[in-house]
């Protein structure tokens, strides 16, 4: 009976996630963007529910059951019709046949590391390399990255926390808005996958309790994927490298991917070679120095 209680529970989060992620979208197409008049006494941002109805070709008052979580199924037509009127794009279509209980594709459930990979990220140095979780664990990184990110491989062993919950001066990233709403997005548009799992689920309300600008993007409702991009590492030892982070998916994985690091340019490939030759104490003397400067006591 208890296995049934959690399904309706997790079918019933599953609907709200559904407005919610709508109405979001919804918010974001204005009448001009489907070739409506935007009407001088308009106070809804954005579409209003009936024109999204009878853009998409359905009934409104069925529209407006949809974002109010009721118990009614989509099929994929209708799907396909809201999707190309709230201008989805690939992932966010993919995140809303999720929503709706309507999977697209198969995702794979081994959770373990396949053989070889330990040797692969080995094979890579001396560019820092990892592997995550779809949840931002670190579950295998080769020696550079330990140098280049210790705070990510041998404290926290999550870049999510590491990022969001410690100070500017003992963060690894130099970051910017734009670069966190992206991490967030895509932690968003993987969790719709675990709905029901008590791991997720608590870690989705701790980073929201330690963090407002968490919860903040997190309510946001925005999906993403990895990307590849360039990132300012800040490291003690040598001060900022900027490196472009290469991500690739690793599907023998559910949702995992590998994210591989590579100096911008010569500059910044000698900081990485000048770290990667200091020996484990001189790399630690600079962050002991550093908390007893900024953090004493701590």
């Amino acid at each position: 009976m208890s296995d049934l209680v959690d399904l309706r529970s997790v079918r019933t989060e599953r609907r709200a996630q559904l407005g919610a992620f709508l109405k979001s979208r919804r918010a974001k197409v204005t009448p001009a963007d489907v070739g409506l008049p935007s009407g001088s006494r308009r106070r809804t941002p954005g579409l209003r529910r009936e024109e999204v109805a009878q853009l998409s070709g359905i009934g409104t008052t069925w529209y407006t059951w949809l974002e109010q979580g009721r118990r009614i199924n989509a099929s994929t037509q209708v799907l396909n019709a809201v999707a190309r009127t709230l201008r989805l794009d690939p992932t966010e279509k993919a995140h809303l046949y999720r929503l709706a209980d309507v999977p697209t594709v198969q995702s794979a459930q081994q959770s373990e590391m396949p053989p070889g990979l330990a040797a692969i990220l080995t094979q890579l140095n001396p560019l820092p390399a990892v592997l995550l979780t779809a949840k931002y664990d670190v579950l295998a990184h080769n020696d550079a990255y330990a140098a280049l990110c210790p705070g990510f491989a041998l404290t926290t062993k999550n870049v999510l926390r590491q990022v969001f919950l410690t100070p500017d001066c003992c963060n690894p990233y130099v970051h910017n808005s734009h670069d966190l709403r992206r991490m967030v997005a895509y932690l968003r548009g993987a969790y719709v996958k675990y709905f029901g799992d008590p791991g997720w689920q608590s870690f989705v309300d701790e980073m929201c309790s330690k963090s407002a600008l968490f919860a903040e993007l997190w309510a946001s409702n925005d999906v993403a994927v990895p990307t590849n991009l360039v990132k300012v590492i800040q490291n003690l030892a040598v001060g900022s490298v900027a490196m472009h982070m290469t991500s690739m998916s690793l599907p023998v994985i559910d949702g995992a991917w590998v994210q591989v690091f590579t100096p911008v340019d010569d500059t910044e490939s000698a900081k990485l070679t000048a770290l990667l030759a200091m020996t484990p104490e001189q790399r630690g003397a600079s962050w002991q120095a550093h908390v007893a400067d900024a953090h004493p006591g701590g």
